[in-house]
């Protein structure tokens, strides 16, 4: 990502943030490089599983050209959906964990891996997110291929 995209991007998370140059100090001088950023005001994160997020991004990725944000955290365990706010409050899904209003989440450095989280698509500082029909439709897909992979061995 070129140095302007980076800051674009981050000056895009850190507007959500209570003190915006606190949160950019912290990621400067952190050498763990997260900050803790609140969900539910630009953006909400939908948690996926990552045996289901991968092959859901994968979908997604051939339906769209640009997705939203997407975080890999925990040894790839959970993938995190930058989702348009209130789409947690609203989301009902098996095993998927939704961060909205009153929820914080663990954000990397545009372009760094930090504190075991890293970003598979990093922000561009546009706001672009991923549509959560979108998102649903590439998850429903993703989990039939997965069915009938599991069905033919």
């Amino acid at each position: 990502m070129a140095g302007s995209g980076v800051r674009a991007a981050v000056e895009w998370l850190v507007s959500v943030a209570p003190d915006p140059d606190a949160c950019r100090w912290e990621w400067e001088r952190n050498p763990r490089g997260i900050a803790l950023l609140p969900a539910g005001r630009r953006w909400d994160v939908l948690i996926l599983p990552g045996e289901l997020g991968y092959p859901t991004l994968d979908v997604l990725t051939r339906l769209i050209d640009r997705p939203g944000p997407v975080l890999a955290g925990f040894g790839d365990a959970r993938m995190g959906f930058f989702v348009p706010p209130g789409t947690a409050d609203r989301w009902i899904g098996t095993g998927v964990r939704g961060a909205g209003q009153g929820t914080w989440i663990v954000v990397p450095y545009p372009g760094r891996v930090a504190g075991g989280v890293r970003w598979l698509i990093p922000p561009d500082g546009s706001g672009t997110l991923t549509d959560a029909t979108l998102l649903e439709l590439a998850m429903h897909e993703a989990a039939g291929g997965a069915a009938a992979g599991e069905g033919r061995e």
